[in-house]
């Protein structure tokens, strides 16, 4: 193998990895101190207040993907909605907005993308969050992300924390070093070759692109989209089924495998559907 090319993948990792760092943190702080403090009442708070896939929202809005990654720690630990989690996973874009910033003939087109993405993550987080309900999935409680690991043996939260950020960040790291060296053996070219057809299927592959958990796949539909190989309405279904690293959170923290691909399919599923919507009415 190429030792530059392994290099520039783990490096590109390396620097994906660390943004994510403080987020992270956050994350386990947070539910460190909610188990240590009235762990009970301060989950009942978030489940049930109203505002969740709102503020969530509004949040994802924020470039980059720390806020879908400590979102999705929060849902691991049974602090916040599904619906708060697929709100923000949707509202997401990880690079894109920085790069649509970058071109300032095309600056419009943020406000265009943000409004539409606010559009179809609050609504969605609420109806994921009504149906959810309805089918009375087992309630998560904090105390399960520290079964057996362990991390109780020390005393208050801060160590506590560190111990499970450092050991997620170090699968996050390794992660991201195998998906880039993936992602160059392959060639981004060639998947973009597959979604240059103007059809009213598009979304359905651009979608399935936004799965890919790396900035990546976000900077590759923008710069589509600029290019104009693909729609208003196929760049919103990537970028909205584009989770970035939250997803890689969800599935390495949650031990609900089947839950996550059910989350996962229902995120592709609303981008899908939003993206049509937006192709079929220009």
């Amino acid at each position: 193998m190429n030792a530059t090319l392994f290099l520039d993948a783990a490096l590109d990792a390396l620097l994906d990895s660390l943004r994510m760092l403080p987020f992270l943190f956050v994350a386990f702080l947070i539910l460190e101190a909610l188990e240590h403090y009235s762990s009970n009442r301060l989950t009942h708070f978030f489940q049930h207040k109203k505002g969740g896939p709102a503020i969530a929202s509004l949040l994802g809005c924020i470039p980059q993907c720390g806020f879908s990654t400590l979102i999705s720690s929060l849902y691991c630990g049974g602090i916040v909605t599904v619906g708060t989690l697929i709100a923000v996973y949707l509202s997401t874009s990880d690079e894109a907005i920085l790069i649509l910033l970058a071109h300032p003939d095309r600056a419009g087109v943020v406000g265009k993308l943000l409004l539409a993405k606010l559009i179809i993550a609050i609504p969605a987080g609420y109806l994921v969050d009504f149906i959810w309900n309805r089918w009375r999935h087992p309630q998560k409680h904090v105390e399960d992300l520290c079964d057996h690991c362990g991390c109780h043996d020390h005393h208050g939260i801060i160590r506590p924390a560190l111990n499970h950020t450092l050991k997620l960040f170090a699968f996050i790291l390794v992660f991201n070093a195998v998906l880039n060296l993936l992602l160059e053996g392959i060639g981004l070219e060639s998947l973009s070759k597959a979604l240059l057809g103007g059809t009213v299927f598009q979304p359905f592959l651009t979608a399935l692109l936004g799965l890919i958990p790396n900035c990546a796949a976000s900077i590759l539909i923008t710069q589509l989209f600029l290019e104009g190989a693909i729609s208003f309405g196929s760049a919103v279904a990537g970028l909205c089924a584009g989770a970035g690293i939250g997803l890689v959170v969800l599935f390495k923290t949650s031990r609900n495998k089947k839950e996550c691909f059910a989350i996962t399919g229902i995120l592709y599923l609303i981008a899908v559907i939003a993206g049509m919507i937006l192709q079929l009415i220009g």
